[in-house]
């Protein structure tokens, strides 16, 4: 069973306008408590022991709010915000042989999807597992293309509304073993100038690695805009929380 989760959180989150002036985006407040923390109960409750945030913009408030009654929770920072990739690259040491579990600072799940994931990895023995939601069109987020049994023959970061076959749509959570960083060594800088996740798991599937889809169960929200907050308290409950 894995047991170790990295949580990407290093981000402002300019789309959220003046709310993000002097808090991160990860700490903005849902039901009373801070999405991030939501997020690391959880990841918990999901049996994850060993969690390591990603921080960046504001990070003494994040530090500060899990100095106490989160001993599973440890930092590091990314200092230059360059993409996805970048951030994971800063958990190889936290990671080591381990399998894990990838996830953001402003996606909202139920708990099962995070066992759901990482029984998938192990399961399957695949090199990773992304987590999808269907979508009319992914357009904004990440196209993710499979066979009838869920293996992922492609991942098209932002692509062109409309040009997209499939209705899945990458959710933001993955479980991965550590191939993933031999990847991420040697990755390019994407056409947006940024190292990204999307391209280190294309080259694992380049690669003839088993990459694998799992369907979130239940209530997901990428909790991206201002009126995302509104709807994220219906998604925490929804979702089991």
């Amino acid at each position: 069973m894995l047991n170790k989760a990295i949580v990407l959180a290093a981000g402002r989150g300019t789309r959220m306008g003046t709310l993000t002036e002097e808090i991160p985006k990860p700490m903005l407040p849902i039901e009373g408590r801070p999405m991030l923390e939501h997020i690391v109960v959880r990841l918990r409750e999901a049996g994850i022991k060993r969690i390591l945030i990603v921080a960046g913009y504001r990070r003494e408030l994040i530090e500060a709010h899990f100095a106490v009654g989160f001993p599973e929770v440890s930092f590091v920072v990314q200092e230059v915000v360059e993409g996805t990739a970048s951030a994971v690259r800063l958990g190889h040491d936290f990671v080591g042989v381990d399998p894990f579990i990838l996830t953001f600072g402003d996606i909202l799940c139920g708990a099962r999807n995070y066992t759901g994931i990482a029984d998938s990895l192990t399961r399957n023995a695949a090199s990773a597992v992304l987590g999808v939601k269907y979508a009319d069109d992914p357009w904004q987020g990440a196209a993710v293309y499979s066979d009838a049994v869920g293996i992922v023959s492609e991942m098209i970061e932002k692509p062109p509304r409309g040009t997209s076959t499939t209705h899945w749509n990458s959710a933001g959570l993955y479980a991965f073993t550590r191939e993933i960083f031999a990847e991420i060594e040697v990755a390019p800088r994407s056409e947006r100038g940024e190292y990204e996740i999307t391209t280190a798991i294309r080259q694992l599937i380049a690669r003839g690695r088993p990459v694998r889809m799992f369907e979130i169960d239940g209530a997901w929200r990428d909790v991206g805009r201002p009126e995302d907050l509104a709807e994220a308290g219906r998604v925490l409950s929804e979702s089991g929380e």
